[in-house]
């Protein structure tokens, strides 16, 4: 039986149609991201890219088995790889992020649909293993569209802003403000490259939808959970952030839409 990876496909398409589909719906995230971040965003986008083709393509080759580097799924990896990491991240990071991916995560374990762990995460838990204080540290606020570079204020994402203010009466008013919430849903807040607009992940979300390349229920399913969980922890008193905060932040629509 051959299983695809996420997104997880309806019918029986042709791979290389879905894959470069797949690369399509996240183009708006791209460009959105070079928007709020600079042209680094793209740079390090690129650098991932790249790696992955060539990894696989290299990795292929040495082994003799069949060329599948173009299908589209490498260059989907290197770009949900790069859309993991902070836009301050040095160059070689997206590098090994993408080696270790495509390498380990993917043709280790047979390649596409035998792989059990979805590689761009597999590469990013393992950069966040190895060099926590980039991927955490590393923060860029937004350049509010302006893409002449990134040397501006280093800002904490909204998840940090709170955790380290979580009982500052100013910050948790402005955690639940409808300004903050509008910001979250554009992708005007500091965050890892291709996280932060819920909107433009949600407009490659839809073309997925409509084209049928991918199954709407399970990205519903688990954002739907996420923000049931996050109500309950709101009503209790666990959290002083509301259920829209928490499926807005972070990384959360990217892996539902893209990665679940």
């Amino acid at each position: 039986m051959y299983i695809s990876s996420s997104p997880h496909i309806r019918k029986d398409w042709n791979v290389k149609k879905i894959m470069y589909g797949v690369v399509i719906a996240l183009m708006p995230a791209f460009i959105g991201s070079i928007y709020f971040f600079g042209w680094r965003a793209a740079y390090l986008t690129f650098l991932s890219v790249v790696t992955a083709v060539l990894t696989e393509y290299l990795f292929q080759k040495i082994t003799k088995r069949k060329i599948t580097a173009f299908d589209g799924s490498a260059i989907i990896t290197g770009i949900l790889l790069a859309f993991n990491i902070p836009v301050k991240s040095p160059w070689w990071l997206p590098v090994v992020g993408s080696f270790f991916a495509i390498l380990v995560a993917k043709q280790f374990f047979g390649g596409l649909g035998y792989n059990i762990f979805n590689p761009a995460l597999a590469g990013r838990a393992f950069v966040m293993a190895s060099w926590p204080q980039i991927m955490t540290g590393r923060w860029s606020a937004p350049l509010h569209g302006s893409i002449s570079g990134i040397d501006g204020i280093t800002s904490a994402t909204p998840l940090n802003l709170l955790k380290l203010h979580a009982t500052d009466p100013a910050v948790l008013s402005r955690i639940n403000s409808p300004e903050m919430l509008k910001n979250l849903f554009i992708g005007n807040v500091g965050g890892c490259i291709g996280e932060t607009s819920a909107l433009l992940l949600l407009i490659g979300a839809i073309f997925l939808f409509v084209m049928r390349y991918a199954d709407w229920r399970i990205s519903v399913g688990y954002i739907g959970t996420v923000f049931v969980v996050a109500w309950i922890f709101y009503l209790t008193g666990l959290t002083p952030a509301g259920p829209l905060f928490h499926i807005l932040s972070g990384g959360v629509f990217l892996g539902g839409l893209f990665m679940a």
